[in-house]
């Protein structure tokens, strides 16, 4: 087993954690978190062996063979599938010397045809090509050079050699960032076979909680072994965390704040998307907010600019490259209530979609047809490498905003995207990834879209990060349209799924539960057909595309709703302007009881003090009351409104 005694470790002379102590069994899988900076990575090159802890001891059994998935993989002119099997390195040695025969004596090879024999190493090539295969290869790549495949498939490719090893411990750092879905959940059913012990550094709570038995977690230089994956170790981190301050409280206030919203719209709920989004947001507020009480990142999108319905259409699309057609037959249509997540497996086309939809690439037939008003937020990871690196967030937010606003404004919005101090005023160019995320999306936010169009997100982001973008992302009151190897994005985000496979763009009437069994099905049949672009032989709820008739019955309601909301959007903002005036009382009245609660208050030289304390309270109590009452006079008001819709 791995045991801690008493360890410390320091970086740059800044303490990560001090005096941890613990054991990790054979076999347990172990999610290990902490923001960024809060020495995961420094702990990850002490379980290798190189880094050694400044105090304590860190020991692993002597004999075990460490797995570890190395961040950057050389342009090799070596073949992929040769590079994967060169993961497990006794096999690769001994291929290598079996390749020269005239340089062994009989015994020599006597005894390394044994060990091939014993490692099963006539089968290596084909345990190489199966996992390369989950992890989105077609058969005729693996005889690629490594130099010839992208950064990320490179990565893949690292990956697949690093799960080649026939190891007992297992690291990795970041796995599913070059991942899409599908090799998500291959990776997934892997990772839970593993005989090994694993540790695992993942931003992707679904991805924890799938494979992991323990979370270990690095906060306020401690290391602390929660039991359970990571819902669970959200669930009782909060718990730790109401023993020593009020998030308790605060959570059953602010979520009987929203139930009470909720029952407002109990019977509407299909029909109010405001309660709908507040329910959503309670959802997730049971499962998450216990654990991000103490995030420092609370955004939220600015109000779109002026709308039109529709604001994008696709008619009678075809998308790809030159003369190469992707799908086709594309019909699609982008109103301000539009949800969209794009499904599809890796090279089906989403991005290519993605691209088309913003104005990127050229149609290879068909018409995109924008509204004058269409102002499009695009996200995606070449728009992280277009930020101008000798320009500080600072500055780069004083370009696109109005003159007029002050750089007090200017530096809270960036400090709500975690940027603090001097960090708002250094050139970006020593930024990590997801600095660089988080400056792109602040920026887009800024501009104030009415149709955000994200490819992969949050790829670069935190826990933290990932959880206040879900939650600005529930409440925007734009469209969205969205590709995300994340299913809890899309889950929390997303009202329409939309799959690209097999040159089609279709509607997916099923969740993303009936999505994962649909791909599992569909890789089952290309490794048994060798094809990259075949449909399952038992689909999963896919519906090819409706008449013409019942498309345009979907479109006017949905034109419907958006004439609703507009009907209804003064109200909504004054109950909005109510709901931010209790919201700003609420807190200032727990700290006046706080402060009561104080007997050293009640001494006669305080008598003023007193005063004052109870004149504030007792008029916080009438505003708090007043404004109480005409938010449910206004909710009651938005009810008939909407009952008239009927």
């Amino acid at each position: 087993m791995i045991q801690l005694d008493q360890v410390s470790l320091r970086r740059g002379g800044r303490v990560l954690f001090q005096k941890a102590s613990m054991q990790i069994h054979p076999g347990w899988k172990v999610g290990l978190t902490g923001v960024n900076g809060a020495g995961k990575s420094s702990l990850f090159a002490a379980l290798l062996g190189s880094l050694t802890p400044d105090e304590g001891t860190l020991s692993r059994p002597q004999g075990w063979t460490v797995a570890h998935m190395a961040q950057e993989v050389k342009a090799l002119d070596l073949p992929a599938i040769d590079f994967v099997l060169s993961g497990d390195e006794e096999y690769w040695n001994i291929q290598q010397q079996l390749q020269h025969p005239e340089q062994l004596n009989n015994d020599q090879l006597a005894h390394l045809h044994g060990r091939f024999d014993e490692i099963h190493g006539y089968t290596a090539p084909a345990k190489a090509a199966q996992l390369m295969a989950g992890l989105g290869f077609m058969e005729h790549q693996n005889s690629l050079a490594v130099s010839s495949f992208s950064g990320g498939w490179r990565m893949r490719l690292n990956l697949a050699r690093t799960l080649m090893s026939r190891s007992e411990l297992l690291l990795l750092d970041e796995p599913t960032n070059h991942l899409d879905l599908d090799a998500i959940l291959w990776l997934e059913d892997w990772l839970k076979a593993y005989a090994g012990t694993l540790v695992l550094i993942s931003h992707d709570r679904d991805f924890l909680d799938a494979i992991t038995d323990h979370i270990l977690h690095i906060e306020n230089s401690e290391l602390t072994l929660y039991t359970g994956n990571y819902s669970t170790f959200e669930t009782t981190r909060s718990e730790r965390l109401a023993q020593h301050q009020q998030a308790y409280e605060k959570q059953l206030e602010t979520r009987a704040h929203l139930q009470k919203y909720i029952d407002r719209f109990k019977a509407k709920a299909t029909k109010a998307r405001q309660a709908q989004s507040r329910i959503k947001q309670l959802e997730r507020m049971q499962l998450l907010a216990p654990a991000h009480v103490d995030t420092p990142f609370t955004f939220s999108f600015r109000e779109p600019t002026k709308m039109s319905s529709p604001l994008l259409t696709l008619e009678h699309v075809s998308i790809g490259y030159a003369d190469k057609v992707i799908a086709s037959k594309i019909n699609l249509q982008i109103t301000p209530t539009s949800r969209i997540g794009l499904l599809g497996m890796n090279g089906a086309g989403k991005s290519t979609l993605i691209k088309s939809l913003v104005g990127e690439l050229a149609l290879l037939a068909g018409t995109r047809k924008a509204s004058e008003l269409l102002n499009i937020g695009y996200f995606a990871q070449h728009q992280m490498d277009a930020l101008d690196d000798t320009a500080s967030p600072m500055l780069q937010l004083s370009r696109i905003a109005d003159k007029k606003i002050s750089e007090a404004t200017l530096r809270a919005f960036l400090g709500s995207f975690g940027f603090s101090g001097e960090r708002m005023d250094t050139p970006c160019e020593s930024f990590s990834g997801g600095e660089r995320a988080r400056l792109a999306l602040a920026l887009i936010v800024w501009q104030r879209p009415n149709v955000l169009i994200l490819d992969e997100p949050t790829n670069h982001l935190d826990l933290d990060m990932r959880h206040a973008f879900t939650m600005a992302l529930q409440d925007y009151e734009g469209a969205v349209v969205l590709v995300s190897h994340e299913r809890q994005l899309i889950a929390s985000v997303c009202d329409d799924l939309l799959l690209v496979h097999a040159g089609q763009c279709t509607e997916f009437e099923g969740d993303l539960q009936d999505y994962a069994q649909w791909l599992r099905q569909a890789r089952a049949d290309m490794l048994k057909q060798g094809t990259s672009n075949t449909a399952p032989s038992n689909p999963s709820p896919v519906v090819e595309n409706k008449t013409n008739l019942v498309k345009v019955d979907k479109e006017a309601q949905r034109k419907l709703a958006a004439q609703r909301r507009e009907q209804t959007r003064p109200i909504r903002k004054n109950i909005e302007k109510y709901e931010a005036q209790i919201e700003k009382i609420q807190p200032r009245l727990t700290e006046i009881e706080t402060e009561l609660a104080d007997p050293a208050l009640y001494d006669a030289n305080r008598k003023d003090d007193l005063l004052k304390l109870m004149n504030e309270q007792n008029d916080l109590k009438t505003k708090l009351a007043q404004a109480e009452e005409q938010m449910l006079e206004l909710m009651m008001e938005l009810e008939e409104l909407e009952s008239s819709f009927e």
